[in-house]
């Protein structure tokens, strides 16, 4: 995540740079160098930070398991801690699922392959459009 999209989304949230730093348990300094792009966002900050625009969409949407919707096959939903914690919707929050048949090795790999996936797309709206080679969003806040 850069600087220019971590800034819309704390846009799209409705928050001050001093309130999303309470939010993500950061400074507002450091909120101030991720937006400038002094510093990286942070793997744990950037997942906390998509979990706020998960918790923003509408109540009344519900989502088809990601596990239903991509059709794992039996043998890796077994392998995989989000249906054996039957967190469909949170499956790209969730490190160690099996994403794509086999567990992935890093944050940055898992969020390049989420952003692409539709089921992480419908669940976080604010990152709507995704280069597919980059794995970068051009971010449309819906």
């Amino acid at each position: 995540m850069d600087g220019t999209e971590f800034a819309q989304i704390r846009r799209y949230l409705d928050k001050t740079q001093a309130q999303i730093a309470t939010l993500l348990g950061v400074s507002p300094k450091a909120i101030q160098s991720f937006e400038q792009g002094w510093r990286r966002v942070p793997a744990h900050t950037e997942r906390q930070l998509l979990f706020l625009v998960y918790l923003k969409r509408l109540p009344a949407e519900t989502a088809t398991p990601c596990w239903d919707k991509r059709k794992c096959e039996p043998e890796v939903r077994q392998n995989c801690v989000a249906w054996e914690l039957q967190a469909g919707d949170l499956c790209w929050f969730v490190n160690g699922t099996a994403c794509e048949g086999r567990v992935q090795d890093s944050w940055k790999e898992k969020m390049r392959l989420c952003r692409q996936c539709e089921v992480f797309r419908l669940l976080v709206p604010a990152l709507s459009e995704v280069d597919s080679e980059t794995g970068r969003s051009s971010v449309r806040l819906t």
